[in-house]
């Protein structure tokens, strides 16, 4: 399965019509935040690939579970938002968590290490669903803000959360994605491993390369940027 990872930034190579060229075939499309709507429809429409997504701190706010767009034939639903939810993609066990740390208390998708745990602990309790049925909890966390310690900053607004950290060593996904924390020096980090879980900062986008295996355990063929 090709996935491709965005958050962030506009990026030139995408929002135009050479995108296909440029990330090839995609199979799903996930998106970590603070991008403007029309850009991931964009995308979506270009590479005919379904997305999911969280909030970032700087979105708009929309109502439902879904990105639409008015059409003749009624709303359109073209893209998943998997705050504190658990999707499948042809076998591949999605979940998401928005938002960063709260430092602005009139603006949404903010939120304080107490009131993300609490995110968290609703999204534990549906991933257990996934351990009965699939054998396994989560293959892929998308969130906004990066675990703490991980990729973060010591001020306030990029300040990960340590509730992150407890979600990996609890179901252990093959991947946290994650972006909010911008790269603008080529020898920053943006992979670590914790655990079984590599973290990845997906600022600006990624292409990435997963199987399957016998088990239906995903691993992490390649990745790029």
């Amino acid at each position: 399965m090709r996935i491709l990872t965005v958050s962030d930034k506009v990026e030139p190579v995408l929002y135009g019509p050479y995108i296909r060229e440029r990330v090839g075939h995609i199979d799903l499309i996930l998106a970590c935040g603070d991008l403007p709507y029309y850009y991931l429809e964009y995308i979506v429409g270009r590479l005919d690939a379904p997305l999911c997504y969280v909030h970032g701190n700087h979105d708009r706010v929309m109502t439902g579970n879904c990105l639409e767009t008015p059409s003749p034939h009624g709303t359109i639903c073209w893209a998943t938002n998997l705050h504190t939810r658990r999707a499948s993609h042809e076998g591949l066990l999605l979940a998401g968590l928005e938002g960063c740390r709260r430092y602005n208390p009139d603006k949404p998708f903010q939120y304080s290490e107490a009131e993300m745990k609490w995110h968290a602990v609703r999204l534990g309790l549906r991933l257990l669903l996934n351990r009965v049925r699939h054998d396994r909890y989560l293959d892929v966390l998308i969130t906004h803000a990066p675990p703490r310690g991980i990729h973060d900053d010591e001020d306030l607004p990029h300040r990960g959360f340590e509730s992150y950290l407890i979600l990996i060593r609890m179901f252990r996904p093959l991947l946290l994605i994650h972006g909010h924390q911008h790269v603008y020096n080529q020898n920053d980090t943006t992979e670590t491993v914790v655990g079984a879980t590599r973290v990845l900062n997906t600022y600006g986008y990624r292409v990435l390369e997963l199987a399957q295996g016998e088990r239906g355990a995903w691993k992490l063929v390649s990745s790029s940027l």
